[in-house]
């Protein structure tokens, strides 16, 4: 493939503090105790690649809020309001930022909180929250829902209830908000008239599908067939546009056991290769913790992060 037809990296998924401790061993202590000012240069470093996506993997975790909330007690931080900080600097930025309206029930079971009255009620009452408290920033540009379930060749039925209703809600409180989804199950994806249909009665913009690198569960080499896949189907549908979402991470041990470690820039860049030609946009899980520029006074992170920023830097100059 010719090196110019290959996408650079668009936005990233961002995060105050990984859900998982295991895996977040390397940037969560570091993220826990980062300034204002810290937040303020993390924004801004990401913004210095070239991306133009933060998408907020969680407005609340384990029953603490990443502002003040009427449903749960605002998490502690040594940044006393991360959300402002992300969108005001943002702003500055020139971002655009997906806000989280997860996760308001537990992030493992995905399944009941797609379909739990009592946790569909919290996340979009979250949502109304966020939009009174946030929506007058120009970064804010729409929202993300992360509860997600595998697509076992097709989508599950009550996930697509659940995005069409906060979908809905979305632009009740915005008519302009984009909406974003990150399925994983992209290598069991069966195309079909059924596929295609769903992707038809889907009322959510962009759907960024998880390359699951990272995770093992897709070699490099498989992945443009799946991509072809999905574009095949999202073209006959004529909606959702077709993003990607390539995992930049390797395990230090097991898979979802382990820390997760920048992966070697070699790997990456095939990753993007493959993808490239069928998606309009790629985003990353993720540029925090996989990533740091040297000499930040806001690292988080393996050592590796910053051999890894100086690859991809490298090879983005060296397309420009």
């Amino acid at each position: 493939m010719e090196t110019h037809t290959v996408k650079p990296i668009s936005g990233t998924w961002f995060e105050f503090q990984h859900h998982s401790k295991a895996e977040g061993k390397y940037w969560n202590p570091a993220c826990q105790s980062f300034t204002e000012a810290q937040w303020r240069e993390k924004i801004s470093e990401i913004s210095s690649t070239g991306m133009e996506y933060i998408v907020l993997m969680a407005s609340a975790i384990n029953s603490e809020a990443y502002y003040q909330s009427s449903i749960f007690p605002q998490a502690t931080l040594s940044c006393e309001n991360p959300l402002e900080v992300l969108l005001s600097q943002a702003d500055s930025c020139g971002l655009k930022v997906f806000m989280s309206n997860g996760f308001y029930g537990d992030w493992r079971e995905a399944r009941k909180n797609i379909t739990d009255k009592t946790v569909i009620h919290k996340s979009l009452t979250a949502m109304n929250e966020l939009s009174e408290q946030f929506g007058h920033h120009k970064s804010l540009y729409g929202w993300y829902m992360p509860d997600e379930t595998c697509i076992i060749r097709h989508f599950n039925k009550k996930f697509i209830d659940y995005v069409n209703l906060c979908c809905g809600e979305a632009r009740r409180l915005n008519p302009n908000n984009k909406t974003l989804i990150a399925p994983y199950g992209t290598n069991l994806v069966k195309a079909d008239t059924k596929y295609i249909r769903q992707l038809e009665s889907m009322a959510v913009d962009y759907i960024a599908y998880q390359d699951e690198v990272g995770v093992k569960k897709t070699r490099v080499e498989n992945s443009a067939g799946h991509y072809e896949k999905l574009k095949y189907a999202h073209d006959k549908a004529g909606r959702s546009t077709l993003w990607a979402d390539i995992e930049l991470f390797d395990f230090e041990g097991l898979v979802y056991r382990s820390a997760l470690l920048p992966a070697d820039f070699s790997r990456i860049k095939k990753q993007l290769e493959a993808v490239s030609p069928y998606v309009e946009k790629v985003l990353a899980y993720q540029y925090q913790g996989m990533m740091n520029e040297p000499g930040t006074a806001a690292f988080a992170g393996h050592p590796e992060s910053e051999t890894l920023y100086e690859d991809y830097m490298g090879w983005v100059k060296e397309k420009s």
